[in-house]
């Protein structure tokens, strides 16, 4: 007789006695109902709610980069995360040149900002509003709803123990008449979804009947304003789209399409490569692109644009304008600045921590601040006299070269002279104040020695780029400081008080660059590594392609990113006016 498998004795054990089943469903239920009791019960007190604590809110202003990175990363359950935006998702901003151009679809560029704050251990709530002012003193953020909420725009306050400001910039216009009127802005999903329609209104438009010729070439004539990598980049787009897809559904119109790229400066590109630069003036002018250096932008009406090139003004008509010249400040962050004495400034001043200066418990990061790295020349007396330890009035090599480790991480600038001068170390810095063999640990300097060694070291002070690669790791250094805040204040990891006593809590927000791409259309791109590592042609697309994608803030995107960069290898753009 052969033996009964495991199966089979279960199957028969439910037969002959039902009661086994009924056990098993209530055993089953009751489980997981301790398990969901349990994870519950460690969650609520992994919050802070049973031990009785108040949880310290931190009120996140903006979902842009900087805002998204810093509730991503975010992971300290002992804080209540209050986010504030009026647009309730996060954008990968790189990808909207191919929005306007149907290349990729706007929601495959964009995440729910509640998604991105999900999590078990972090307590995050979401206002849809608009910052208007903010008021240091009483700690609040006052706030209106967007337009169309409760019949209206509803006015409110938020208290917040700390504030967290990533509002992002608006176009710069420079007051040039007409520009707000009359061009489109590309810093918004929404810009990108105007462009598009406005693209196929202006090619609908010019197919209608009695119409002469010059005014199709008008409505088909279409102005970029800004050599950058966004209006090269969108430059470009449009020109595949153009060229790939439009003049097949609109052959009357091919020879009456006209994009012009006008620049200010001697070069487009010009934060690029200069072998970046030639290429991609070269492909321009091969693909029909008119680059148009050296113009300035005076005056735009609904019809015409005027540009002084070369000291001569010209008006040249238009169908459709994408103003992309810069970034300006928010009108709520100007008026922050003014209230705490930094009403000169074109951004937010901050310290190397991003804390905003005069203020401790306000953080300010991405486009809307800038770092205020402090000159080693105005803290000179403070450095020797931190060094000299002895009090002697003389500082040996060996007393410097003990604090130089922290004098690098505290100004990045010494470390970059030295690199920039080919020096291997300090030691070779302070040859520079005596002609004796540095080496000797027998050599001595004065506090005008030492100003004579490091009179040049504050020329290598850099100013951040406003980019998302800068915004996306200032959210993430910050969420960490956060993460370790209470850690930090037992045992601090930064550098010693060059004017005080003790370290700082943390070691200062350290820029990595990591590299910048330039699409230039026709399936080539542009790449700057870092090492001096330059690659143009189709390899550096898919290498493209592939940075976007991994870049992409959840699998989500990803898998609809790529699938649009599919549907338009296979079908082509789609020029649907929705």
């Amino acid at each position: 007789m052969r033996p009964f498998s495991v199966f089979e004795r279960l199957s028969r054990a439910f037969h002959d006695y039902p009661s086994l089943s009924r056990i098993l469903v209530v055993s089953t239920i009751s489980g997981g109902g301790l398990i969901a009791y349990s994870e519950a019960n460690a969650s609520s007190s992994n919050n802070g709610v049973e031990t009785g604590t108040r949880k310290k809110k931190v009120v996140l202003l903006g979902t842009g980069w900087a805002g998204a990175s810093f509730l991503k990363d975010l992971n300290n359950s002992s804080y209540e995360i209050q986010v504030i935006s009026p647009r309730n998702y996060f954008a990968f901003t790189p990808l909207l040149p191919s929005v306007t151009c149907g290349t990729v679809e706007a929601r495959s560029v964009v995440e729910p900002i509640r998604n991105i704050g999900k999590k078990k251990n972090v307590e995050m709530s979401f206002l849809e509003a608009e910052c208007f002012r903010i008021d240091p003193g009483s700690k609040k953020v006052y706030c209106r709803s967007k337009q169309g909420l409760d019949n209206g725009k509803k006015e409110f306050d938020v208290d917040y123990d700390y504030l967290v400001i990533a509002t992002g910039a608006q176009s710069n216009t420079f007051n040039i008449p007409g520009v707000e009127e009359n061009c489109h802005f590309l810093k918004e999903v929404e810009d990108a979804q105007r462009i598009r329609r406005t693209v196929i209104d202006s090619f609908e438009k010019a197919s209608l009947p009695d119409l002469n010729e010059e005014e199709r070439k008008r409505i088909l004539h279409f102005v970029v304003v800004g050599g950058g990598p966004t209006g090269v980049e969108f430059a470009a787009e449009l020109h595949d789209f153009v060229t790939e897809d439009l003049v097949k559904l609109y052959p009357k119109a091919k020879n009456l399409v006209h994009i012009t790229l006008l620049e200010a400066a001697d070069h487009i590109l010009t934060m690029f490569d200069k072998r970046i630069t030639e290429f991609a003036e070269e492909k321009f002018n091969r693909d029909g692109i008119d680059v148009k250096l050296g113009s300035m932008v005076v005056k735009v009406n609904d019809k015409e644009i005027s540009a002084k090139t070369k000291g001569e003004l010209s008006s040249i008509p238009y169908g459709m304008i994408v103003w992309s010249t810069g970034i300006g400040t928010r009108p709520v962050i100007k008026d922050f600045m003014k209230q705490i004495g930094q009403g000169n400034r074109r951004a937010l001043a901050t310290d190397e921590w991003l804390r905003v200066e005069g203020c401790d418990n306000i953080y300010a990061l991405g486009d809307c601040a800038t770092i205020n790295q402090r000159k080693v020349m105005e803290d000179i007396a403070d450095i020797f006299k931190k060094a000299d330890k002895d009090n002697s009035g003389t500082l040996t090599l060996k007393e410097f070269q003990e604090v130089i480790d922290d004098i690098c991480v505290r100004y990045p600038q010494v470390e970059l002279y030295l690199k920039s001068k080919g020096m291997r170390g300090i030691a070779d810095l302070l040859k520079q104040a005596q002609a004796e063999n540095a080496s000797n640990k027998s050599v001595e300097l004065n506090i005008e020695e030492l100003k004579s060694a490091l009179s040049q070291v504050d020329s290598q002070v850099k100013f951040l780029p406003a980019t998302a690669q800068v915004a996306a790791q200032q959210g993430t250094y910050l969420a960490k400081c956060f993460d370790r805040m209470e850690e930090c204040e037992k045992n601090p990891e930064g550098p010693i008080r060059i004017r005080g006593e003790g370290r700082h809590r943390f070691r200062p927000f350290r820029y990595r660059h990591l590299g910048q791409f330039a699409p230039l259309g026709g399936e080539q791109t542009a790449a700057q590594l870092p090492g001096d590592w330059v690659s143009i042609g189709q390899s550096s697309q898919w290498l493209w392609y592939s940075v976007y994608a991994s870049k992409q803030v959840s699998w989500r995107t990803r898998v609809l990113v790529v699938s649009d960069w599919m549907r338009r290898f296979i079908f082509g753009r789609d020029s649907s006016r929705i």
